[in-house]
């Protein structure tokens, strides 16, 4: 009887080793996801929190995604003495050019101050942004994240320097003259006579009678960051 009986044994002794394993490697799992919302517990729920009691002023909100990504770099970037006041300029470049994209939000009230429609470079793309470039006389947006400099008086009037900050990115933006401006082309009436936006040489430009406000309100050493699912933000290249 034995020998009928062993196969039984087998099997039942199979079994609880595997379920063993699995159960190990099940707890291995679960540490890893706990681990996993810890981290998040720290930055993301934070982040998420303030996301959620943003005073919209009517205006609509951006995307979880991309108001994260800039609050990670703005908090670093703050820490570290590179942009001193409390104001974040966020541009989601995944967005229509035809859509307000463009948000100023004051951090110390978690307040939407302004959204604007912002144009893309000119080869950059049509109605959608999807070329982006460093490099001088390309015409294209660069993405990434920028301090804000100071006001000038330029051919487009009030203007104001930006600082990209990061290396091979935007780095080349006060070389090629990468600034915010206002240009007549940034207009409702030119999206319904031309089915997008009107298009800069890759300068952020904005509309004419808001240009003096958001200006005075983001210059001197803010954050401006400029998303685009294209290129994923990491911590380290601020770092770097």
């Amino acid at each position: 009887m034995i020998y009928k009986i062993y196969p039984a044994i087998l099997f039942l002794f199979l079994s609880f080793a595997t379920d063993s394993k699995n159960t190990a490697e099940t707890k291995n799992v679960t540490a890893m996801n706990i681990a996993k919302v810890e981290k998040r517990t720290v930055v993301d729920i934070k982040i998420e929190s303030i996301y959620n009691a943003l005073n919209t002023n009517n205006f609509v909100l951006p995307e979880l995604k991309t108001f994260t990504e800039a609050l990670k770099g703005f908090y670093l970037l703050k820490e570290k003495g590179i942009v001193q006041k409390d104001i974040l300029t966020l541009i989601d470049f995944s967005l229509s050019s035809t859509l307000k994209r463009l948000w100023v939000i004051d951090l110390t009230t978690n307040t939407i101050l302004f959204q604007s429609l912002v144009a893309h470079g000119r080869n950059t793309g049509e109605e959608f942004a999807s070329a982006f470039s460093n490099t001088e006389s390309s015409y294209q947006s660069s993405l990434g994240f920028y301090a804000t400099g100071e006001i000038y008086q330029g051919k487009h009037g009030i203007s104001l320097r930006l600082d990209g900050l990061e290396k091979g990115v935007n780095d080349h933006a006060r070389q090629r003259a990468v600034v915010m401006h206002g240009a007549d082309y940034v207009s409702e009436s030119f999206i319904r006579n031309n089915k997008r936006l009107g298009r800069s040489q890759g300068c952020p430009a904005i509309p004419v009678e808001l240009t003096n406000e958001i200006i005075q309100t983001i210059k001197g050493k803010s954050c401006l960051y400029i998303y685009h699912p294209s290129r994923s933000f990491t911590m380290e290249e601020l770092i770097s």
